[in-house]
């Protein structure tokens, strides 16, 4: 449980959110959307609905503000002491968990020494759209905060690199794969959330089938993935099936780590590495743990993993050879379906 140990650490930064529920958005925690209680929070000098979701907009307004703060030569004490904000509310803002006020933004922008026009603008922009979340917003009081995060950020990815050890990556699966897979890992939910969930899923595979600018999925399994009978053989069957025609579109890239690699750098948990269109948004992580999941960006944090993925890379099969395990392993269902119908 390697990441799971690294997300205590995680936790002090200020760059981390901690999440329980996200990824795939079937995670380990509990706390579903339709139990929440949705109202207006005010509190001094920032706004948000209920449980707001970071968004990739207001990551970058709030990484625009710290550093701004910074080339001012300003702590974030000196900031909220000599703005009259409260330093929580302070971090709280710079850390993509509140949206300012407008006049809180003003505020900031004259203390750290903001007056060009543009620039300016460019500030209110982000702070207007900050909590955009397009068609997420159907799907806001149904389910959790940290997975509604997860999504938002993967929306406006340019790029995912995902590393699944047990699961058919949530981009690539069938609705009745993704409906086992859900109902398996949250027996606690009722039909009527895991079909939200499962609902929720395909809408984010749009993503892939774009006509402008698909999103680039990089996707390695751990050959275990393909074997582990998720719902029943004729499912699993299908999303093998599925898995070989997806396989050959040009934004997708699938490899298989084969058994007989041994251990390798995936073997501590599932993660993925976002990158994103604007040079201003750097690349974010999610990993996936039984014990909390966590979205680190601390650059020293995102090369260490991306260097586990690449490792990854090179320890799979290539295309080809990936799909020929993925068609082997489909023969062998077949095989199997024979003999049970014909004993």
């Amino acid at each position: 449980m390697r990441f799971a140990r690294q997300s205590l650490h995680f936790k002090r930064r200020d760059c981390i959110w901690h999440a329980m529920t996200a990824g795939n958005g079937y995670g380990y925690g509990y706390g579903y959307g339709g139990q929440r209680l949705r109202q207006a929070v005010t509190t001094r000098g920032v706004s948000t609905m209920g449980r707001q979701p970071p968004t990739v907009r207001m990551r970058r307004l709030a990484g625009e503000l710290k550093r701004l703060r910074q080339a001012a030569g300003l702590t974030r004490d000196d900031a909220a002491e000599q703005t009259k904000l409260n330093g929580a509310t302070l971090w709280r803002i710079e850390t993509a968990k509140v949206r300012p006020h407008r006049r809180t933004l003003i505020i900031l922008m004259n203390r750290y020494g903001v007056t060009d026009s543009d620039e300016r603008a460019k500030l209110f922009d982000l702070a207007k759209d900050a909590g955009h979340l397009g068609w997420l917003q159907d799907y806001e009081d149904d389910l959790t905060e940290q997975y509604l995060t997860y999504v938002s950020f993967e929306a406006g990815a340019r790029s995912i690199r995902n590393y699944e050890s047990l699961f058919i990556p949530g981009l690539l699966q069938t609705e009745e794969y993704a409906r086992a897979v859900i109902a398996g890992v949250l027996p606690l939910a009722s039909k009527e959330e895991v079909e939200r969930r499962v609902e929720m899923r395909m809408q984010r595979q749009a993503a892939l089938h774009r006509a402008d600018d698909p999103l680039q999925l990089w996707a390695i399994v751990d050959e275990a993935a393909l074997h582990r009978v998720v719902g029943d053989a004729g499912v699993m069957h299908a999303q093998l099936k599925a898995l070989i025609e997806v396989a050959e579109l040009p934004q997708v890239t699938f490899q298989v780590v084969p058994f007989s690699v041994g251990a390798h750098t995936g073997m501590p948990g599932s993660f993925v590495v976002m990158e994103f269109p604007d040079p201003a948004d750097p690349d974010l992580i999610y990993v996936d743990s039984i014990a909390g999941d966590v979205f680190v960006e601390h650059e020293s944090e995102v090369r260490r993993i991306t260097i586990y993925y690449q490792h990854l890379q090179a320890a799979a099969l290539n295309r080809s050879d990936s799909v020929r395990l993925i068609e082997q392993r489909v023969a062998a269902l077949d095989a199997e379906r024979d003999r049970d119908d014909h004993p």
